[in-house]
């Protein structure tokens, strides 16, 4: 595990923002010699609007210059121009700063685009390249030379991590941005990269910068051996992630349960980087089936361990589906508003019910790390308890997803409303159809 302690791990909520998309850059790189477009500035107004809804801090999408969409890099010195340079970048991290707002940025070291200038020159110089050894490319190819790729997208050509001088490579990297006080990173792809790769640049910079939050995305795999192995600080649980919207779409609650018990399993190792949806997935409004329902996965979202992250727009119930094809990110990319002022009254309702929520949530730093209990299981009900280290750190949360009122018990507390229209009681907590509560438990401990 990385070197994170139960002083420096995040224990409040993030904002992660794709800039490409929110600040509506163009689809590709700009033409050699066009102007930089300074776009980034444009972030720092939304400074303060992530402070007033109580926001620890920012997950940036890529900003690094690239082909496309971000994840094609092409040279991850140099800020994307459609965004700005790396003067913008570090303007809006001492603004940030100055708010109490960490940032983190995003690295993509599993693969790179097809420009970027390594690859370029090895395609051009042959095997002989003094940059060949950082790519697997099979030279014999028929049809010519052919470089792994990930996940069969051609335009995206992996790196060959058992090749030291790549691991040096994104060592530098990091260290150039250290300089301008970035706060951590969020490693794309970690699942496709070996772990020893992932140790030998956590080992290499982690010493150096003890308090930097370290996390990789991670779809599938063992989330565990990735943090152990690779000395990283959390993944991304992507296994809670997809239980909660099916557990409440098909009124099926053991999977929920399932998945619960799996995270105390991962909050014994590590504290999972938790959420309901991500620049790759289709937005939490659209995935539910019922609207009704949005306030259900809140309620897990910012009651159980890990640190939670929205999604820029979630909070304001942006919709938005993911299609595989051409541009099919678009929906759940869009560009945002010149200003937070702008946002519709639309949003409204669900805004304030993040806001309260995070506002519990940042009043309990000890769910970082809490475990959960279910109490009461049924496919169309749920209650559950989540526990910290501490006397007294106890929070309950019933839902419900059937179209009839049910009764449903508490264990023994003190338990007093936070947020959902539930009502406790003697004889535990009545919620309407399709209702949910979350609750405190006022008793000492």
């Amino acid at each position: 595990m990385g070197t994170m302690t139960d002083e420096t791990v995040p224990r409040g909520v993030w904002w992660h923002v794709y800039p490409l998309g929110f600040l509506g850059a163009e689809r590709f790189a700009l033409p050699a010699g066009s102007p930089v477009s300074h776009r980034l500035p444009n972030l720092v107004q939304w400074l303060d609007y992530s402070v007033e809804l109580g926001i620890e801090g920012w997950i940036l999408g890529p900003v690094f210059a690239s082909s496309s969409h971000g994840y094609d890099t092409i040279d991850h010195q140099r800020i994307d121009p459609r965004l700005g340079d790396a003067d913008d970048l570090a303007n809006l991290i001492q603004a940030a700063h100055d708010r109490g707002l960490r940032i983190v940025l995003d690295g993509v070291f599993n693969h790179v685009g097809r420009d970027f200038e390594p690859f370029a020159r090895t395609l051009a110089d042959g095997p002989g390249s003094e940059f060949a050894h950082w790519f697997r490319i099979d030279w014999e190819a028929e049809d010519g030379p052919r470089a792994a790729n990930f996940e069969g997208h051609d335009q995206l050509v992996a790196l060959d991590h058992s090749s030291g001088d790549v691991a040096a490579y994104v060592n530098s990297v990091l260290d150039r941005w250290a300089a301008i006080g970035v706060d951590g990173w969020r490693f794309d792809a970690a699942y496709a990269v070996p772990t020893p790769f992932w140790r030998s640049v956590t080992g290499t910079y982690r010493p150096d910068h003890p308090g930097c939050w370290l996390f990789g995305e991670v779809i599938h795999g063992d989330y565990v051996e990735i943090v152990r192995e690779g000395g990283l600080d959390s993944v991304t649980q992507y296994e809670l992630w997809k239980a909660i919207a099916s557990s409440i779409n098909d009124a099926n609650f053991y999977e929920l349960a399932h998945a619960l018990g799996r995270h105390n399993e991962f909050l014994d190792v590590f504290v999972p980087v938790t959420f309901l949806g991500n620049h790759d997935t289709t937005r939490i409004a659209s995935t539910l089936q019922d609207h009704a329902h949005l306030p259900h996965a809140l309620a897990i979202l910012f009651t159980v361990g890990g640190t939670p992250v929205i999604y820029a727009g979630d909070e304001q119930g942006y919709t938005g589906v993911k299609y595989e094809r051409e541009g099919g990110d678009d929906e759940v990319r869009p560009p945002f508003p010149d200003s937070p002022a702008e946002f519709s009254l639309l949003g409204h309702a669900t805004h304030e019910l993040h806001r309260t929520l995070i506002d519990f949530r940042n009043a309990r730093p000890w769910l970082a790390d809490a475990r959960t209990e279910v109490i009461e299981l049924a496919n169309p009900h749920l209650v559950y308890v989540s526990t910290g280290k501490e006397p007294g750190q106890r929070v309950a949360s019933a839902l419900n997803v059937s179209a009839e009122p049910v009764q449903l018990p508490l264990p023994d507390g003190d338990w007093r409303p936070i947020a959902g229209p539930g009502e406790p009681g003697p004889d535990g907590v009545r919620l309407p159809a399709h209702g949910w509560v979350v609750l405190s438990d006022g008793r000492p401990g």
